[in-house]
């Protein structure tokens, strides 16, 4: 039993996981995944972050395409140890979230964990969306951005993750299909939008949750 939060930048979604892990006294993997995603890489934890939350730059793409297209000119040059680009990065990932959902009883937040056990029996998938209003005010909130920051990272963000489940997973992250329910965090606040998930894991007989934390937005 595993659940999967898929979420747009600023809609909440570590914070409503972490909602969701504590009523049910369930493993919450947000960062962790990060940290064990690093470790089996060997990067730093900050630079496995940024992958999915940019996009390659002109120069990195440039020499993604050459390297196919004209291998050659890379022979001579190759590093002893081959570097760990984005696609590997991504493979990587999801070995490691494959393992960790092994244990059961995991709220998994981002890096396409939706993609990832989109074929496994007993997972729930949710995807967190809301007004690019309101996610601008959360996350100057929360992150302590001012609002013209705040708008340029929604953006940024947003169009990584995009072109992250397109590149390595095939997939549109905005297909409301891919997901078991959408919730609206700006209509249901992030309370009652951990509250809607807590229902169903009631209504499928898996776990009884506890009572949600005091936060109310």
């Amino acid at each position: 039993m595993v659940i999967t939060v898929s979420r747009q930048f600023g809609a909440g979604g570590s914070q409503v996981a972490r909602q969701v892990a504590d009523a049910l006294g369930w493993r919450l993997i947000d960062n962790e995944l990060i940290d064990a995603v690093a470790a089996r890489a060997g990067l730093p934890p900050e630079e496995v972050a940024q992958r999915e939350e940019r996009a390659p730059s002109f120069v990195e793409r440039l020499a993604r395409l050459t390297a196919v297209q004209m291998p050659e000119l890379f022979v001579a040059a190759a590093p002893v140890d081959d570097p760990i680009d984005e696609a590997k990065l991504a493979k990587i990932t999801g070995t490691v979230v494959a393992e960790l959902a092994a244990g059961g009883r995991c709220v998994f937040v981002g890096r396409a964990c939706a993609a990832v056990l989109a074929q496994r029996e007993q997972a729930l998938h949710v995807r967190l969306v809301a007004s690019p209003r309101y996610r601008i005010r959360l996350a100057c909130e929360s992150l302590g951005l001012d609002p013209g920051d705040a708008e340029r990272t929604l953006e940024q963000t947003d169009r990584a993750r995009e072109r992250y489940h397109r590149e390595y997973h095939g997939r549109d992250v905005n297909e409301a299909t891919h997901y078991d329910m959408v919730l609206n965090t700006e209509r249901l606040t992030l309370r009652g939008a951990a509250a809607v998930i807590l229902g169903r894991v009631e209504e499928m007989g898996w776990d009884r949750p506890g009572p949600l934390g005091d936060q109310a937005s």
